[in-house]
């Protein structure tokens, strides 16, 4: 084992070698949302949608271009057929909501003690829609959808998703240089938390130096997430309460990533610290075909049902399950990435939606092996007109897992 690629290096070490890089990320322009906003008119036509509301949150940001959180009040806005987009918000937030705003649009405001679901009613009756399909952000918390419900009977409220998934699946060519660039931060942050490992380092002590990495890239909010799993709790996909301190000799599974220009990266490296046992190595190179089946797969017009297929065929010809049982796979192969650290599509068993140019997603077929230990291997993908893309290249061999 290279000591220039696990161990051998201090945390003061790495973080003084790293120069800042977020910064020649371009963000998401005006322009970009105004195209959003055209194709989600066109689906709407479509699919004789009336009206769309976006809540407060991701699909807000993502057409509008508006940051505001999601809360107890409600925010948002309707999107209508023609383009136009009515902002809702208490009366006491307009003077925000009109400096946060980017989509020029009027803003409607209720009062603390008035019904906002009486101005989303309003607000669609003024604009000459009196009857038909109203869709409602996936996204939208129940107490609104009730609000509304209970006071009207002339719209039928359906959910938003084949607007909001159907623009937001197809990553443009400015998300997927975000994205990359992203990828690219959090992969050299990997390969530095591979070089300070040491005995009895505690996950706390490699998920700081994370953090501190990825501030150090120039990404000001450091790690969006970060998971530090050693030995048996790397069996454990999303880790444990008290995670345990390095051994010599177990398996490292560091699985974390960023949000530049509110894109995220997403990258999971397993291998061991020390000397390589039999079983180790043969779950590894399992896990890697499996990983790379699932690539294959990745064929411009096939279902991402297939997708997750594939991978599972690939652990049933090497003696592990073909379903969710463990030693294998215990949840779907992959998800998809852009604004949302988990969005559409997801690589999982009867998803028919078919792979398209611009889709964007994980390829990540954990293999867990109970009260030992559990490898995955995570590397995004993208779709071309050529195929499928790798965002980062995947790991090499268990000795090699950066290159």
């Amino acid at each position: 084992m290279s000591t220039t690629i696990i161990g051998g290096s201090t945390a003061a070490e790495e973080l003084a070698k790293i120069e800042p890089r977020a910064h020649l990320a371009q963000p998401i322009q005006p322009a970009e949302f105004k195209k959003r906003i055209s194709k989600a008119t066109e689906l709407m036509k479509a699919e004789a949608i009336q009206a769309v509301y976006l809540h407060a949150g991701t699909n807000l940001f993502y057409f509008t271009g508006m940051k505001w959180r999601s809360s107890e009040r409600m925010v948002g806005a309707i999107l209508l057929q023609n383009g136009e987009i009515h902002y809702i918000a208490p009366a006491f937030e307009k003077g925000t909501i009109l400096d946060f705003m980017l989509i020029e649009g009027e803003v409607h405001c209720w009062e603390e003690h008035e019904s906002p679901y009486e101005l989303f009613l309003s607000i669609l009756k003024e604009n000459k829609i009196t009857k038909g399909e109203i869709a409602m952000d996936e996204a939208t918390p129940f107490f609104v959808i009730d609000g509304i419900l209970k006071l009207q009977k002339d719209y039928q409220i359906i959910n938003a998703k084949p607007i909001t998934a159907g623009c937001r699946m197809i990553k443009s060519k400015a998300e997927i240089a975000i994205i990359q660039a992203a990828m690219d931060i959090t992969m050299e942050v990997q390969k530095a938390a591979a070089r300070i490992l040491r005995v009895g380092i505690s996950a706390k002590e490699v998920t700081d130096f994370i953090h501190q990495a990825h501030k150090k890239y120039g990404v000001t909010s450091g790690s969006y997430f970060c998971i530090v799993l050693f030995g048996v709790d790397s069996s454990f996909p999303h880790g444990v309460k008290s995670p345990k301190n390095l051994e010599a000799n177990e398996m490292v599974l560091i699985d974390t990533g960023c949000q530049l220009h509110y894109y995220i990266s997403d990258i999971t490296r397993t291998y061991v610290f020390g000397e390589i046992n039999e079983e180790q190595r043969r779950i590894w190179n399992i896990e890697k075909a499996t990983q790379q089946a699932a690539f294959e797969a990745a064929q411009l017009g096939e279902t991402c049902g297939s997708v997750d297929d594939a991978a599972r065929k690939t652990l049933a010809k090497n003696g592990l399950s073909a379903d969710y049982d463990l030693p294998g796979l215990p949840h779907r192969t992959g998800h998809g990435l852009g604004l949302d650290i988990h969005e559409w599509p997801y690589i999982v068993r009867n998803n028919e939606t078919k792979l398209e140019v611009g889709m964007c997603f994980s390829n990540e077929p954990m293999i867990c092996v109970p009260n030992k230990f559990g490898i995955r291997l995570e590397d995004h993908i993208y779709m071309t007109e050529n195929g499928a893309k790798w965002f980062t290249k995947p790991a090499e061999s268990i000795e090699n897992p950066f290159f």
